[in-house]
């Protein structure tokens, strides 16, 4: 697994988040570690087609993902994962997907992104542990979005 393949996901998160929720987030420590579902968290998974292969899966306690809907929505305070909530999570983990495969693009490597899967309990994951290239972006006064990118 390159490093280098998850650069254009933690360039377009930066981006992204910075342009939807006014957050300019920094960058954790890179690492590779077992993808484990756990309670109170939501998981968003993008799948990726072409030259690359696999998952890409986002994941933030759900204290953070209130707290980034809330910034997303100019502030205005969202005390619940309701369906609003959920569309506006999802739609974060699209553009953030959407624009880092531009930038793959542009780089010669060609892949499609399918609609964000948001899994809200480690239970209906359906996901099995596996190994992925991970790293956290900390959004001061909000929390951490960790990018973990499951390509074969």
């Amino acid at each position: 697994m390159k490093a280098e393949l998850i650069n254009p996901f933690l360039e377009s998160a930066r981006i992204v988040i910075e342009q939807v929720a006014n957050i300019r987030p920094s960058t954790g420590q890179l690492g590779i570690k077992d993808v484990k579902f756990v309670e109170n968290y939501i998981w968003i998974q993008i799948g990726m087609t072409g030259q690359m292969q696999g998952d890409i899966v986002f994941g933030l306690h759900e204290s953070v993902a209130l707290k980034v809907v809330s910034a997303m929505m100019g502030g205005f305070m969202i005390t619940e994962m309701d369906d609003m909530s959920k569309s506006a999570i999802s739609e974060l983990g699209n553009m953030i997907s959407g624009n880092a495969s531009t930038m793959l693009f542009n780089q010669g490597v060609r892949v499609d992104i399918t609609p964000p899967k948001l899994l809200h309990s480690a239970s209906l994951a359906g996901f099995d542990a596996k190994r992925a290239l991970t790293i956290p972006l900390i959004m001061e006064g909000i929390g951490e979005l960790d990018i973990q990118v499951l390509i074969a």
